[in-house]
């Protein structure tokens, strides 16, 4: 009899417990960046909802995000040097602490155990255990003995256990093995050209690509084979264009790529790059509407929908990849920031800042599927991007 209470109150416990955070599965959650209020919402979408909403995270006017292997924990990288640990399920904070004065993006290794941070001030990238985030190791990004530390931007997970990033102040990439976590390995490649801005790894791990803001073309190391160094591309990526203010640079991160070729945004013109990913030369361009700041594909590669710098921001327009051409163009808000897919890619998430909100739009049709409020949202980050190399 006492066996049979107690397996009741037990039961009774659970159902209460389960109940207060409706039980389910984490494949379909992710976060809303609020930029303005610190904030993010958790959202999930199969029902196209806002679960609620966690505050207290600090700077997030650059904010991006990460994921567990399970999908379970958010780690969000404000501009404040703040590292948080977000819990999706419980929807709360689970930890947070100020690691730097400036940090600008991070990544999570391989197999799921260490955060890195890449950081602005003081410059350099650490490394977290992602339970505690106790750090484990700082790679102070000194290019030489007494030189002062570079901004690290481009920061990415790299197969095998490894992350790769950019100096900015260095014209230099370091790849970091990180095997052993307190004591990572770096191979260290100089004269990459100047002022690498952003980076990223492609899909498959092989490449990683670094755009420059202060000449033209684009640094590239083969990731399968990085004794044979640096090679530089696209010797006319940016030509012929004035310099532009950093915030008006594109992002690189979230690059297209369907049916060996890549998609880029041409820095500086109403243009959209399209490369030959077997030999890393220009295909061709498409006219846009304006100075594309995010080039992002739909995850089947059929589709490639592009965002706008100021002043033509409230603009989306969709590429088709067969006939690489506009097809679309949509006006879903004011200043568009970030566009997410659903992991398989049949709805698009749209973030309109100065609208405070997202719009959710079908991708076949186009039609707007729901629209959720937010405060000046920005980023949009879906859990699924947990099974993602360099994201």
């Amino acid at each position: 009899m006492r066996a049979v209470l107690f397996a009741s109150a037990a039961l009774a416990a659970f159902v209460v417990e389960a109940a207060a955070f409706d039980l389910r599965g984490t494949g379909d959650l992710g976060i809303v960046i609020e930029r303005a209020s610190g904030s993010v919402q958790i959202v999930e979408t199969t029902g196209k909802t806002s679960l609620g909403r966690v505050s207290g995270l600090g700077d997030l006017s650059h904010a991006t995000a990460v994921f567990s292997r399970d999908q379970r924990y958010g780690y969000v990288f404000g501009r404040d040097g703040g590292l948080t640990k977000l819990d999706l399920l419980e929807r709360r904070i689970a930890n947070r602490i100020i690691q730097a004065g400036n940090s600008i993006g991070g990544a999570i290794s391989q197999d799921g155990r260490i955060i890195a941070v890449g950081n602005y001030e003081p410059g350099g990238v650490k490394l977290f255990d992602a339970v505690t985030l106790t750090q484990v190791a700082d790679i102070p990004a000194v290019p030489a003995p007494g030189e002062k530390a570079s901004k690290v931007v481009g920061l990415a997970d790299v197969p095998g256990q490894g992350f790769i990033f950019s100096l900015y102040d260095a014209e230099a990439i370091w790849l970091a093995d990180t095997t052993v976590p307190s004591a990572p390995k770096i191979r260290r490649y100089s004269n990459v050209g100047k002022l690498p801005y952003d980076g990223l790894v492609t899909p498959d791990g092989r490449h990683y690509i670094a755009g420059l803001f202060g000449e033209d073309g684009i640094a590239l190391i083969d990731l399968w084979r990085p004794e044979t160094g640096v090679r530089r591309i696209l010797g006319g990526y940016g030509k012929g264009q004035e310099p532009l203010p950093v915030f008006k640079m594109p992002h690189l991160r979230g690059w297209a790529v369907a049916g060996g070729l890549a998609f880029l945004p041409a820095i500086g013109r109403h243009e959209v790059l399209v490369v030959e990913t077997k030999t890393w030369t220009e295909a061709g361009r498409i006219p846009v509407q304006g100075q594309p700041v995010f080039v992002i594909a739909r995850p089947d590669g059929r589709q490639v929908w592009v965002n706008f710098a100021h002043p033509k921001n409230d603009v989306v327009q969709v590429i088709d990849t067969l006939d690489l051409a506009v097809v679309h163009s949509m006006t879903p808000g004011k200043a568009i920031m970030h566009m997410e897919f659903a992991p398989r890619g049949e709805q698009v998430w749209i973030s309109a800042r100065d609208s405070d909100r997202v719009d959710i739009f079908e991708t076949r049709g186009f039609s707007r599927l729901a629209s959720i409020i937010a405060e000046k949202p920005s980023g949009i980050l879906f859990a699924a991007r947990a099974n993602r190399v360099g994201f």
